[in-house]
């Protein structure tokens, strides 16, 4: 894969991710579908989307293997990160919560890495320092902090989609595995269905329906394949950090789609966080051309 090949697509992947917050809070912001049954149609929309690329793809692939425990155990991480990710969206705003969702990705990922052996550079330690002590700031006390649970429950959705990330980078048929990880993650749907007896009765309008097959299809499906086929090309910081772009990308969606104010804080904050992450990667830049 080309580096202009590896950048664009990790480009899209990323505004992939920062659509998926964008549609999200639209469709359950404007109460078009409660969001129980988003996740379940975006898990589902992103299923049918990857088995049928897959089968345009390679006319001779006309089965999916059976799951084993990895792919369950990534089907599961997937479920965790959709289902908190839309119940969370309902007390925060769309840049608040992609800014909380890849921050919690950031330090999974950085703890792993760390328990794993591998040491990092200083240059990348300064950059990631900048990109959370930015976060850091824009979360100090003030009017617009954002909710409590809210924040607890994306940051497990960040957690678990850390673990998903690291999950994809020892795929080596990214497309198939995608496909797998969205099929096998509505087998723990099941533990929805007591939300449903406890809340209000689901309510999908046809503009929810719509939101929510897009998120699914497009910027989860395709989006998420797009993000295992460029995961072994960067080191798991690099991947961690460079996620920390997408609340920026969503903060600009927000505004423009969901007219939601962007304050001076997350301006600030935002420079600092794209600060650290060109940081980060130019130190992986200048440690690949040692060798």
């Amino acid at each position: 894969m080309s580096s202009i090949s590896l950048g664009l697509q990790t480009l899209l992947a990323l505004l992939a991710f920062a659509g998926n917050s964008v549609l999200c809070r639209l469709a359950l912001n404007d109460h078009l579908i409660d969001a129980n049954s988003f996740t379940i149609i975006r898990l589902f929309s992103g299923a049918v989307i990857l088995i049928g690329l897959i089968f345009i793809i390679n006319k001779n692939q006309t089965t999916i293997e059976k799951p084993n425990k990895p792919r369950l155990k990534q089907a599961a991480y997937l479920f965790i990160y959709a289902a908190l990710f839309s119940i969370a969206y309902l007390m925060l705003g769309t840049a608040a919560g992609a800014l909380i969702l890849f921050v919690s990705v950031q330090l999974t990922m950085l703890l792993v890495q760390y328990i794993q052996g591998r040491k990092s550079t200083k240059l990348e330690l300064c950059g990631m320092l900048l990109a959370l002590g930015s976060f850091a700031a824009w979360m100090i006390p003030s009017a617009q902090r954002p909710d409590l649970l809210g924040v607890l429950l994306m940051a497990i959705a960040g957690i678990a989609w850390g673990f998903y990330t690291i999950a994809g980078k020892t795929s080596r048929h990214p497309q198939f595995d995608t496909a797998q990880n969205f099929l096998y993650s509505l087998l723990f749907c099941v533990f929805l269905l007591p939300l449903f007896w406890l809340q209000q009765a689901a309510f999908v309008s046809q503009q929810g329906l719509i939101l929510a097959i897009a998120s699914g299809a497009i910027t989860s499906g395709l989006g998420y394949w797009l993000w295992y086929r460029v995961l072994p090309a960067f080191t798991s910081l690099s991947a961690g950090v460079m996620q920390l772009s997408v609340p920026v990308l969503a903060a600009i969606g927000g505004m423009i789609w969901n007219q939601e104010a962007i304050s001076l804080t997350f301006l600030l904050a935002s420079c600092g966080i794209l600060g650290g992450i060109f940081l980060v990667l130019y130190s992986g830049y200048q440690q690949s051309m040692k060798y």
